[in-house]
């Protein structure tokens, strides 16, 4: 137990998987309202390519990960008016091409060796001073912006031609959406990886919506259902030697078992 208390990166862990759960919390519900599970994978496998492409213009990692989420996201709004392909078909060949010329420019680069575990499934306990600033300085603008454009967001998700009746800009508000989910995408990727990012945004707000009688009351129980499941997920990893990033994942599956089961035994 003293160990862990002088352990500075057990707590620079804890506080980068804290503040990133609390902004995932609402951007994982318009996730789930709006069926976009499959679009967080394709930002998610695209941030692969930013980190190539990163390593091979010797590129600051984190900024490289979040233009080339951004730039896939505007391709996607941009290729999703042509209408000429279903919207599941031009995620899944934007999803796997992305991740496949990722994989291709770092398996051309033999001059750089690069560990794909930690970026594939996160490496939350190396977490240094830098990463946790910019986790600080991208959750902040996350959460100022969700907070600022709540309304409009929730009026889309409702109904977009009434929303654009009352005067909200739909294509405005979608893009701006789509580049909060890139940004919070290429902050948690430290955390859970690549292939665990989805899930971080997608349970905890899964796991809140039977729990809540209002919008506002489920982005409020999802961010502290996911900052419970960084927590039981960190001193899951330190007491049983588990990987760090996975075992948040499964300590928010299991919240999320546990209320589902708490949910279909109560009376109806």
């Amino acid at each position: 137990m003293i160990d862990l208390i002088l352990n500075d990166f057990f707590w620079r862990a804890m506080a980068g998987g804290l503040m990133v759960a609390m902004v995932a919390g609402p951007l994982g519900c318009f996730v789930v309202w709006r069926r976009m599970a499959y679009f967080g994978d394709t930002l998610a496998h695209s941030a692969l390519l930013g980190i190539a492409l990163g390593t091979a213009f010797q590129a600051n990692l984190n900024l490289s990960i979040v233009l080339v989420c951004v730039l896939l996201a505007v391709i996607l709004m941009l290729l999703s008016r042509q209408q000429s392909l279903a919207s599941d078909t031009l995620l899944g060949i934007l999803s796997h091409s992305s991740l496949a010329i990722g994989l291709v420019v770092l398996g051309m680069m033999q001059d750089f060796s690069i560990d794909l575990t930690g970026y594939l499934f996160g490496d939350l306990l190396a977490i240094n001073q830098r990463d946790l600033l910019w986790i600080a300085l991208g959750g902040a603008l996350i959460l100022m912006l969700t907070v600022w454009l709540w309304r409009g967001l929730l009026m889309i998700t409702i109904h977009e031609e009434l929303a654009t009746v009352e005067g909200h800009r739909t294509g405005l508000l979608r893009l701006a959406l789509m580049l909060m989910l890139s940004l919070v995408i290429a902050t948690a990727m430290k955390i859970v990886g690549v292939l665990l990012i989805t899930a971080l945004l997608i349970i905890p707000a899964a796991a809140a919506r039977p729990l809540a009688a209002t919008p506002e009351r489920m982005a409020v129980i999802a961010s502290l259902l996911g900052m419970g499941s960084v927590v039981a997920g960190m001193t899951l990893s330190w007491h049983v030697d588990t990987p760090a990033g996975p075992s948040v994942v499964v300590a928010a599956f299991g919240f999320f078992l546990l209320l589902w089961l708490v949910r279909a035994r109560a009376p109806a």
